[in-house]
C-alpha cells in the first residue's frame, strides 16, 4: 500500500510528520466508510491515496462485520454494534427503501435483496452496495432457490450458487423446465447476459434439503440443512449430523461432521472460524459449538446459555409479546451474543445468560454486514449509468 500512495501523493506527504504507510494502514483504513468520505473531501491527496482498489480492499478488510436487523415495516435494515456503551449508539442505518424489502443474502459489503410482485413468491431481486447507494436489478429468477453469493476467486466475480426450484416439492407454480433440463445446481455471474450455468448435483438425499444461511469460511460457503418433517435422510443416521460444503473456487461440493446435537442447527462464523448453535424446542437452551482447528474437524462445546425465559416474559407483561421464539448468535472481534427475537421484541443475550438490553419492533436477520467502498462493474451500464431506479429513499 505505500508504494500506491506515494504514486498517488507524490512527494508531499498525507500527514506531517507520519510516513503515508502509518497515516493510510493505521489512521486511513480504520475509519468507517462514511466519515473517510468526509475524509476525502478535506485534500486531493488524501481522495486520491484512498480511492486505489488496493486501499479499498485493505479497507474493507478492517471493517466490523456487523449482525443486520430491521424496523419500519422492512423498509429500514440497521447494523447493530453492540460495542457501543450507549443503548441508542448500537443501531447504526444501513439503509432505507422506499418500499419493504425482505434481506436474502449479505457477502463482502453487498447486499440481495427481494421485493415480493404480482406473482406471489416469484419475487423482484435487486443487489446493492448500501454504502455507496449503488444499485442493479438482478434478471429474473423465478424457477431457482438461491442458495448463497460468493466471489470466485479465478475470474474476480460475484456469483450467486443456484438451485433449481424443480428438485424441491414446492407445491406452487415453479413447474418450467430447468434451463438445461437437469435438476440440480445452477451458478449465475453478476452482470452476466447469459443464462444460469449447470454445475450438477449437491448429492442427491440433499435435493430435498433447505440450504438456509451459509457461513463462509477458507473460501468456502456452509450449511446446516433443513428439512420437512418426515424427509430427512440422515434421521436415522446414529454418527451424527453432516454439514454442506460448497469450495467456491472449484465450484464443488463435499460433507464435513456436524457436532452430534439433537436440537436444530444453524451455523455461523466468527473471525474466520465456523461455529453452529443449537436451539431445544422448548427455546430454554442454546449450545454454542466452534470448530477451532478447521482441518481436524473436532467441535468443542463453547457454551451452553440458558436464557433468562422468566425475566423476558416480565418485560413482555402488558405489551405485544405473541409470538415465537427465534434465537440467532452474532460474533466479532473475539465477542459473542445472543439476539432473541419473541413478538415484535429482540432482546440482547450474553453468553452468561444474563438479559443486557431489549428493543421493540426490531427484527434480527442471521445476516452479518461488512461494509464496503470496492467498486463493482456489475452495477453500471456500457455507458456507466445506473441500470435502474434506485430502491434507496432520497437523501
Amino acid at each position: 500500500m505505500a508504494d500506491a500512495a506515494a504514486a498517488a501523493a507524490g512527494a508531499t506527504p498525507l500527514l506531517r510528520n507520519l510516513p503515508d504507510e502509518i497515516v493510510l494502514c493505521e489512521i486511513f483504513a480504520r475509519l468507517d466508510p462514511r466519515s473517510l468520505i468526509r475524509c476525502r473531501a478535506v485534500r486531493r491527496a488524501w481522495r486520491r491515496a484512498t480511492s486505489t482498489r488496493r486501499f479499498l480492499l485493505a479497507h474493507h478488510a478492517r471493517q466490523p462485520a456487523l449482525p443486520i436487523v430491521a424496523d419500519n415495516g422492512y423498509r429500514t435494515f440497521l447494523a447493530f454494534d453492540h460495542r457501543a456503551a450507549a443503548a441508542d449508539a448500537q443501531f447504526h442505518t444501513v439503509a432505507r427503501l422506499d418500499e419493504s424489502f425482505s434481506l436474502e443474502l449479505c457477502c463482502d459489503g453487498l447486499l440481495i435483496v427481494a421485493k415480493s410482485g404480482m406473482l406471489g413468491n416469484r419475487a423482484r431481486l435487486t443487489v446493492c452496495n448500501p454504502v455507496t447507494r449503488q444499485h442493479a436489478s438482478l434478471p429474473p429468477l423465478p424457477d431457482f432457490n438461491i442458495l448463497g453469493m460468493y466471489l470466485h476467486g479465478p475470474t474476480g466475480e460475484y456469483r450467486l450458487l443456484l438451485q433449481w426450484r424443480g428438485a424441491m416439492d414446492w407445491g406452487d407454480d415453479s413447474d418450467c423446465d430447468s434451463p438445461t433440463g437437469k435438476n440440480g445446481c445452477y451458478v449465475f455471474a453478476l452482470g452476466s447476459d447469459q443464462p444460469p450455468r449447470y454445475i450438477g448435483l449437491s448429492e442427491p438425499k440433499f435435493s430435498s434439503a433447505y440450504f438456509h444461511g451459509p457461513a463462509r469460511v477458507r473460501d468456502s460457503l456452509h450449511w446446516c440443512l433443513f428439512y420437512r418433517p418426515g424427509e430427512n435422510p440422515l434421521e436415522d443416521c446414529e454418527a451424527g449430523r453432516e454439514l454442506v460444503v460448497f469450495d467456491t473456487t472449484a465450484e464443488s461440493f463435499r460433507q464435513m461432521r456436524a457436532p452430534a446435537d439433537p436440537a436444530k442447527s444453524f451455523i455461523f462464523e466468527m473471525d474466520d472460524m465456523l461455529g453452529i448453535y443449537c436451539c431445544n424446542k422448548a427455546a430454554e437452551v442454546v449450545d454454542i459449538w466452534v470448530l477451532p482447528n478447521y482441518d481436524s474437524g473436532v467441535w468443542d462445546l463453547k457454551y451452553r446459555v440458558a436464557l433468562p425465559i422468566t425475566e423476558i416474559r416480565g418485560k413482555l407483561e402488558g405489551h405485544d409479546g405473541e409470538g415465537y421464539w427465534y434465537a440467532t448468535v452474532a460474533s466479532g472481534g473475539g465477542d459473542m451474543l445472543l439476539m432473541v427475537s419473541f413478538g415484535f421484541w429482540l432482546f440482547y443475550v450474553d453468553t452468561d445468560g444474563k438479559l443486557v438490553a431489549s428493543f421493540q419492533d426490531i427484527y434480527p436477520s442471521r445476516h452479518r454486514l461488512k461494509q464496503t467502498l470496492v467498486p463493482h462493474d456489475f452495477f453500471r451500464t456500457v455507458k456507466g449509468q445506473a441500470v435502474d431506479a434506485s430502491p434507496f429513499v432520497s437523501s
